[in-house]
């Protein structure tokens, strides 16, 4: 995925793409939280955390694109404000369960982490460290399961 690609699929993720009839709109990272389904699809997260990292030299530069910035900002914010605080739609309407609440919380820390660390000049390593612990600790969990 080059950088173009990867600013269309983040803008889908977000809902702020102009055409929001698409299924990659209707199922991204926020699409899936409107209307809940019950389900959060990981890897609509992965698929975040590509983008960030392909688009991590941008957060580098003396001006930021705001585009890509908004895109980051809108998932966090909304993400939250939707599914994990107490007054969001889905938790006040009791429509996401204590598991799903707690893997939104926990994608949403991980991937505004890794973002304020870029635009500190953190580097990738140390932004992505959380990430990668992440996914090595869910294969460690799927080799178990498989044992």
């Amino acid at each position: 995925m080059n950088k173009e690609q990867a600013i269309e699929l983040l803008k889908m993720h977000a809902f702020l793409h102009e055409d929001l009839e698409q299924d990659k709109v209707k199922q991204g990272f926020l699409g899936m939280l409107r209307p809940y389904q019950n389900v959060l699809d990981e890897s609509n997260f992965h698929e975040l955390m590509e983008i960030l990292n392909i688009l991590s030299d941008e957060f580098e530069q003396e001006k930021l694109d705001r585009t890509i910035l908004s895109c980051f900002w809108s998932i966090c914010q909304y993400a939250r404000a939707w599914a994990v605080e107490p007054n969001g739609m889905l938790r006040s309407n009791e429509l996401i369960e204590d598991e799903n609440l707690q893997q939104m919380a926990d994608w949403v820390d991980m991937l505004s982490y890794a973002i304020t660390t870029l635009l500190e000049g953190g580097g990738q390593e140390e932004a992505f460290w959380t990430y990668n612990e992440y996914v090595n600790e869910q294969e460690r969990i799927r080799k178990n399961t498989r044992s």
